[in-house]
Parts: structure tokens; sequence; C-alpha cells
């Protein structure tokens, strides 16, 4: 059982999971029923975001279920994580979305692999009016799941929609200006970072975009030379994923604090993750700022890129959010 621990919090307010019960959950759930997608379109400020939208079938015409806006790490594509996810949450009776942000897959979108904070925040805000609208979704019944890098954005998009009633975290990448130091070099490597994303700011505009390999085993000029996951061809490295990073990036993510953002998260929220995982002393930190319902659940020894696709911890990271978002999927 990969199941750890879990810390409560000692305000009234905050509440966690029985671990029991979550032991009970995870190994009594219902059979995991079949899916169906179809490809979706939705706007946002002028560009067109694709998306798939994942759905259990045998629903009747007039049934209306919960529904999930999933959103995956950084780089990503609606194919990778976000879509595996989606599945996993349709199996589990939600209807889920993955989408590809402005900038990224198949969606539009002028400046391209950008990892830019405010405007993915911009597109789940944008992604969850959208989902409203579908005849297969509870309006009052809307959720956000957040993997990695996109767990702050999904945390800021919620802390500020009406459309999003509960926040799932998986392996949350969450950080501030001290763990970005300790991260990429302290503050002189933090400083070149940044120079060169200026600099590539300054040559975007000039219609000479800087753009380099996002992942690769080989080329040690990569962003991500030799990680798991991304330069792995049966897990991350597939065809449709863009395997680009526009220097422009690194400002607009080193700069943006999403811890912070835990203060005015009212929203009842869940957090899966690791102490072997990416950056736990920030989703440490960040939980322990949450106002709100909040319930974290923490598994022995799995890695960051092991949320990703391992069968193990994604069925137990999407079993403790299908039953949280159960539990608080409409407004307190």
């Amino acid at each position: 059982m990969l199941l750890r621990h879990q810390r409560t919090k000692e305000a009234i307010v905050k509440r966690t999971f029985v671990l029991s019960a979550l032991c009970i959950a995870l190994l009594t759930s219902t059979a995991l029923g079949e899916v169906q997608t179809r490809q979706v379109r939705f706007e946002n400020e002028g560009e067109t975001l694709v998306g798939t939208l994942y759905a259990p079938t045998g629903r009747s015409a007039d049934e209306r279920l919960p529904g999930v806006v999933v959103t995956g790490a950084w780089t990503s594509i609606k194919e990778q994580m976000s879509g595996l996810y989606a599945r996993e949450m349709a199996e589990r009776g939600f209807v889920a979305l993955a989408f590809d942000f402005r900038g990224w897959g198949q969606s539009g979108g002028r400046v391209r692999f950008k990892e830019e904070p405010t405007a993915k925040i911009a597109d789940i805000l944008a992604a969850a009016v959208f989902m409203a609208t579908l005849p297969e979704v509870d309006p009052a019944r809307i959720s956000g799941l957040g993997i990695c890098a996109s767990a702050g954005y999904m945390a800021a998009a919620a802390s500020v929609s009406a459309n999003i009633a509960s926040v799932g975290l998986v392996a949350p990448w969450l950080h501030d200006a001290d763990i970005v130091r300790q991260v990429y070099g302290g503050e002189e490597g933090v400083h070149r970072l940044i120079e060169t994303s200026q600099r590539a700011e300054a040559s975007e505009a000039a219609g000479k975009p800087q753009v380099i390999l996002a992942a690769s085993a080989t080329d040690r000029t990569a962003l991500m030379f030799q990680v798991p996951y991304y330069t792995e061809m049966d897990r991350g490295l597939i065809p449709e994923y863009d395997n680009k990073f526009n220097l422009a990036s690194w400002e607009p993510w080193l700069t943006y604090d999403s811890v912070v953002i835990a203060d005015r998260l009212h929203k009842p929220t869940l957090m899966v993750h690791s102490e072997a995982a990416a950056v736990p002393q920030g989703a440490h930190a960040f939980f322990n700022r949450l106002p709100g319902h909040s319930f974290e659940l923490w598994l022995d020894n799995v890695s960051q890129f092991d949320f990703y696709d391992r069968p193990e911890p994604v069925a137990a990271a999407a079993d403790a959010v299908a039953a949280h978002f159960e539990r608080f999927g409409k407004e307190l």
C-alpha cells in the first residue's frame, strides 16, 4: 500500500481524511468504467484552444455529471499526464477536460512554447467557463485538478473562479523565491536565467523567438537533459509532444510565487504528493497557508515522474482526488 501519512491541522476548519477510510476506499472502489472521448474547442482572448473531453459511457441523454478541468506539468500537452488523469477521472464517473494551453500542442497562439503562468491561468478560467456550457456537465459541480507546475496555476484560477468548486493538486511543484534560489543555482543562477529570458523576450518582439529543445537523452543543451519521462518514447516523448521551450519563459516562471496563492484559496483542496517527488518543501509551505478545508495525502517513495504515468501511484492519486471531488464538488 502506497499510503504513508497525513498531517492534521489544528484549526477547526482544517480537516484531514481518515487514513483507514482512504485505505478502504482504495481497496473497495467500484470497477472502473468505460470512457468515450471527443475533441472540443473553445476560445480565450481571441485564440482557439483544443481539448479532449473524456466522459463515462452509458450516460442518459439528460444526465449531468460532475466535471473536472485537468492540467499537466510544464511544457506538456493534453496527450501526456493531463490526458491520462482525465481518463482516470472519467473512469470514476466524471466528465473531464484535458486541453492544450495557448501556444502549445494543437491550440492556437502567436507566442509558442512559452511557460507563462498568467496566460495559463487565464486559459484554465476559460476552460472552466466552457465546461459549464456542456450539456453533459453539471455546472454547479466542476472541480480543478492540477499536476506538477500547473498545480500553482490551477490554485490561482480556482481562487477567483466562480466555476471551480474544489481543487486537487497531484505532485504539485509549488515554489517561492527561496525555493527558486535553491533549485536554480542561487541568486547568481537565477539572475543569469532572467537575463537570458529578457534577451529572448526582446528577440521575440523583433520576430525572432529563441526556442530550444525541451528534452533529450543525448543533447546537453536541452532544457531537460536525460530527465525521465520526457526523454522516454514509451512515456512522455510521444509524437504529439512539442518538445520545445521558449527561453522567454524563464522570467515569468522564476518570478511566479505559487506558494503565496494558498493564502487566497478558500476552495476545499486536496494535495497528493511524496517526499521523494519534486520540491516537497514547497508543498508543505503551501498546505500550511491554506485557509479553508484542506487535506493532504503523502505516498511513500514515489518520484515526480512516477506520478505522471505509473499505474499504482496514478490510481492512488485518482482515487483520492475522486473521493475529494465527490465530497466537495459543490460550493459549500
